[in-house]
């Protein structure tokens, strides 16, 4: 059988949904706007590479970000 967890347990638990909602928002975000950044400074330089390289910058920043904010909540 299933155990109830206490109000305290629960509140945390919900704490803990809300924080990594934000953190996926965030994530897409950072995403978005390396990307958008890439974009143009390709269009301003005449170049092809600005929009791949900052885009992945920004994913790995992104993952970084996610891997720290797992690390502060598993505390």
């Amino acid at each position: 059988m299933s155990q109830q967890k206490s109000p305290k347990e629960q509140n945390q638990l919900i704490k803990n949904i809300a924080s990594f909602s934000g953190v996926a928002l965030q994530m897409g975000l950072t995403i978005y706007l390396g990307n958008l950044l890439g974009t143009w400074l390709d269009t301003k330089y005449g170049t092809t590479f600005w929009e791949d390289s900052i885009t992945l910058l920004a994913v790995f920043l992104a993952m970084a970000m996610v891997i720290r904010k797992a690390i502060a909540i598993s505390k």
